[in-house]
C-alpha cells in the first residue's frame, strides 16, 4: 500500500467518523430524512456538474450502474438514513461504533459468498471484534439505551457492507465524481419518498443546524465519499476497509469534543478491543488478491 493510499485513507476515515457527529447536531433541529435527503440532492447536484466539468459522462458501464444503483439505496437511504433516524435517541459515538464493525461483516460476508479464506490472525480479530461489541453493547443495554435506535444502526451497517461489496470492481470504468453524484441522487429520490410517509417533516433554523448541515453535505458527504471510491479503485475493497479500524477512535474522539459524550472504561476497552479485532481481520488479508 503506498503513501498515496494511506493519505487518502487516513483523511476518508477522519471525515466519515465525523458526520456520526455533525449527523448528531442536525437531528437535533431537523427531521432526520427529509435533512438527508436535502443533502444528498445538494451533494449529487454538485457532484455531477464537478464530474461534468472535468469531462466525465453519466454513460457508464452496466457494472457501474449497477453499483451506483446499490450504493445508493444501500449506502445513502438505509445506512445513513437509518442512522440519521436512530441519533435522534442514541449517542454519536454509538452509532459510529457499530457502524465500524462494517469490515467484519465485509470479511464474514466474503468468506461466505466468495470462498475466500480466512487466517489464524483473521479469525481471532473476528472473535476480537465481537467480543468488544458485545462488552459496548452489554455496558450501554445495562445503561438503558434505546434498543430500537441500536437496531436502526444495525439494519444501516448491514446495508452498509451490501454496497461495499457491491462496488468491487465496479468503479474501473472512470468517471468517479460522476459515479459518486449519481448514487447520492439516488439516495435522495428514495429519501424524499420515505420522508413525508415516515416522520414530520420540520426544520429549526439554527447557526448550529447551518454549519452542520454545510458540513456533513460537502465534507463526509462529497469529499469523503469521493476518496472512497478513488481508495476502492485503487486498493481493492477488502485493503481499502482496513482504514475502518480507525472509525472507533476518530468517531469517539469527535463525539467527546465537540457534543461532550462520555465513555466509561469498559466502553474504553470495547473501543480498544474492537479496533485491534478489525486491524487484525485486515491484516490477515492483505495478500488477498482483489
Amino acid at each position: 500500500m503506498d503513501l498515496r493510499a494511506v493519505a487518502m485513507g487516513l483523511a476518508f476515515a477522519f471525515m466519515w467518523s465525523s458526520a456520526f457527529t455533525s449527523a448528531r447536531i442536525i437531528v437535533m433541529d431537523a427531521s432526520p430524512l427529509f435533512s438527508l435527503a436535502v443533502r444528498f440532492l445538494i451533494s449529487g447536484l454538485i457532484g455531477v456538474g464537478i464530474a461534468l466539468a472535468l469531462g466525465q459522462t453519466w454513460r457508464l458501464t452496466r457494472s457501474q450502474w449497477r453499483a451506483t444503483l446499490i450504493f445508493g439505496l444501500c449506502q445513502n437511504a438505509l445506512y445513513l438514513g437509518l442512522n440519521f433516524v436512530a441519533m435522534q435517541w442514541i449517542e454519536a459515538s454509538l452509532a459510529a461504533i457499530i457502524a465500524s464493525t462494517m469490515p467484519l461483516l465485509v470479511a464474514l460476508a466474503t468468506w461466505a459468498i466468495y470462498g475466500d479464506k480466512l487466517k489464524p490472525l483473521g479469525i481471532i480479530g473476528l472473535m476480537a471484534g465481537v467480543a468488544g461489541v458485545a462488552l459496548i453493547m452489554g455496558t450501554r443495554i445495562s445503561a438503558g439505551v434505546d434498543l430500537f435506535g441500536i437496531l436502526l444502526c444495525v439494519i444501516g451497517v448491514l446495508a452498509l457492507a451490501i454496497a461495499t461489496l457491491a462496488l468491487r470492481g465496479a468503479t474501473s470504468g472512470g468517471n468517479f465524481m460522476m459515479v459518486v453524484g449519481l448514487q447520492m441522487l439516488v439516495g435522495s429520490a428514495i429519501l424524499f419518498v420515505a420522508a413525508p410517509l415516515t416522520e414530520e417533516i420540520f426544520v429549526n433554523p439554527t447557526l448550529r443546524l447551518g454549519l452542520a448541515f454545510a458540513y456533513t453535505t460537502l465534507v463526509p458527504g462529497l469529499m469523503a465519499t469521493f476518496i472512497w471510491v478513488l481508495l476502492l479503485n485503487r486498493i481493492g475493497a477488502i485493503r481499502a476497509a482496513t482504514f475502518h479500524f480507525l472509525n472507533p477512535v476518530f468517531g469517539v474522539a469527535v463525539a467527546s469534543v465537540l457534543l461532550g459524550e462520555k465513555l466509561g472504561l469498559l466502553d474504553i476497552i470495547g473501543v480498544a478491543v474492537v479496533t485491534l479485532g478489525i486491524l487484525a481481520v485486515q491484516l490477515s488479508r492483505q495478500a488477498t488478491p482483489q
